[in-house]
């Protein structure tokens, strides 16, 4: 089948450093281990591109620069950057349907009517893959101007779609309040993670074990009830920060203060991670306390954790607790706090056998649930490939 992958989001650098690009390219790998051939277009590009996707065909359709400078108010130019977001989805879309494509796949974006223009023009299926309330995010941590507009986008490019699929049941529910009518079309796939690509790590038996975290250095990754648990340990562990973000310096601050020495790693491409976990004993995903806004993801850093064999103590909040089995691939504890944190970093750290046990356990997990193969497949059920019956390219036709 011919995929046309769209990705209209300025802040997404495809080929980035971040979850999203890390997201944007497995789903990539995972059509073209199907046997699918896909051209990817995307608003933004990134300069680390994996040696496997060098020869993937790229249009670039970037959202041109701020018209105007930086004159007017912060309103003004806000608003004028939502109306290039709009202006470059279409011309993205006017690509894709000069094109021989046969589905179109889009990460949702604010503004962007790319799959709603092209499933129409070509009569083709559609994808639209919702990994965040976009609009209330950007209502309450950036600026939305026009939130009229991002709606009715919304539900554009929902009722064109053949399948919303949603990256978590928070996020489905958000989709099936504004869009009414979605209907069957909205599915709840979590996220994945490669499982060729991440192969499981095997501790060494000298030095003090290693506590690991990998994500971007933001508040709600809690990072820093990392550190405050690493002071009240009992037992001794070393702690590494694979990342990098606007909390690092505080960070850094923060453990000078208690005294401690932490393996600040900084960022790292999507190709070195599994590097990054290589001789770790223990990996942490110690999520806050939230206003309960926050609750919607489906962390590929856990994923990740468990495809290295790494047991895994994370905060019971979100999504989490569907991930992680208490007791049986980590352990789960109380969110924003070190003692909890640390009380359970202790038990494995304390018993060897059972850290690797229930490491190997989450690796069992995500190789028959959560690999990327398997996500794309469960995305895809019920579009029929190119040629089979019922799957039906009428240009012009409504989708």
């Amino acid at each position: 089948m011919r995929v046309a992958y769209l990705s209209a989001d300025p802040g997404v650098p495809v080929f980035g450093t971040k979850g999203a690009s890390v997201h944007v390219q497995e789903v990539l790998r995972a059509f073209r281990a199907r046997g699918d051939s896909v051209r990817l277009y995307a608003a933004r590009t990134g300069e680390h591109v994996p040696p496997d996707l060098v020869d993937l065909p790229l249009v670039h359709v970037p959202v041109d620069g701020d018209h105007g400078g930086a004159a007017g108010s912060r309103e003004e130019r806000t608003a004028r950057r939502e109306q290039r977001q709009a202006a470059a989805s279409l011309a993205m879309a006017t690509l894709v349907v000069d094109s021989d494509a046969e589905l179109a796949y889009e990460r949702y974006s604010l503004f962007s009517t790319a799959l709603a223009e092209v499933t129409v023009a070509l009569g083709i299926p559609g994808v639209l893959e919702v990994n965040a309330p976009l609009i209330d995010e950007q209502a309450v941590h950036r600026h939305l101007v026009d939130g009229d507009a991002a709606l009715r986008t919304l539900r554009t490019q929902v009722g064109a779609a053949s399948v919303v699929a949603c990256v978590s049941e928070p996020v489905a529910q958000w989709v099936r309040t504004h869009c009414p009518d979605a209907g069957a079309k909205v599915r709840v796939v979590p996220n994945g993670v490669n499982t060729r690509r991440i192969r499981p790590t095997v501790a060494p038996d000298d030095g003090d074990p290693v506590v690991l975290f990998v994500g971007t250095l933001k508040p709600w990754h809690g990072v820093e009830v990392l550190l405050d648990a690493a002071v009240l340990a009992r037992e001794t562990w070393r702690v590494r920060i694979v990342g990098d973000g606007p909390e690092g310096p505080a960070l850094a601050a923060q453990a000078e203060r208690l005294g401690l020495e932490v393996d600040f790693r900084g960022a790292v491409v999507p190709d070195d991670i599994p590097a990054a976990l290589d001789g770790a004993t223990v990996a942490v995903a110690p999520y806050p306390v939230l206003d309960g806004s926050g609750q919607y993801f489906s962390p590929l850093k856990i994923y990740e954790y468990a495809a290295a064999a790494l047991p895994v103590v994370a905060s019971a909040v979100g999504q989490v607790p569907s991930i992680v089995q208490d007791g049986i691939t980590g352990l789960l504890v109380r969110p924003s706090d070190p003692g909890s944190l640390a009380a359970a970093v202790d038990i494995l750290v304390k018993d060897p056998a059972r850290a690797r046990a229930v490491g190997r356990a989450g690796r069992v997990m995500v190789e028959t649930e959560h690999s990327w193969d398997a996500v794309l497949a469960r995305v895809l059920t019920g579009i029929p490939r190119a040629g089979e019956a019922g799957h039906g390219r009428t240009r012009g036709a409504a989708a």
